[in-house]
């Protein structure tokens, strides 16, 4: 009886579930592309966005707008040597930088451009 009281003083048997927050559909407002070519094949992506889930759906962001890039200068690969990302206010910001080049480039984080623009497509990020 006593655990029961206690139990019940703490709130752990009012009869009552715990509230669960529930989740929010995804609906991005994506905001401004800056591109700044830095030097030669290396590709500043400056990008913003609102609503997003976390870092991964801006550096998403920024990824498609460079893959797009890559593409309107004629390559058709990028390699990603990194990405800060920041949010203040719900908006969220990411600063990216890639080479691009006309053959695969050497180092994990690369890129198809081609593929990166179509799964954009499909997932409604849009592009430079």
């Amino acid at each position: 009886m006593r655990i029961m009281l206690a139990l019940l003083a703490a709130g752990g048997l009012t009869g009552c579930e715990a509230s669960q927050d529930t989740p929010q559909p995804f609906a991005p407002e994506y905001g401004a592309i800056e591109t700044r070519l830095l030097d030669g094949d290396l590709v500043n992506f400056l990008v913003e966005m609102r609503g997003a889930r976390g870092q991964g759906d801006v550096a998403d962001y920024a990824e498609c707008a460079a893959a797009q890039y890559t593409l309107i200068r004629g390559y058709g690969f990028a390699r990603h040597l990194r990405t800060n990302v920041d949010e203040e206010g719900g908006v969220w910001r990411a600063d990216a930088v890639y080479t691009i080049s006309p053959a695969l480039p050497r180092g994990l984080k690369t890129i198809d451009a081609e593929v990166t623009v179509f799964n954009c497509a499909e997932n409604g990020i849009p592009m430079v």
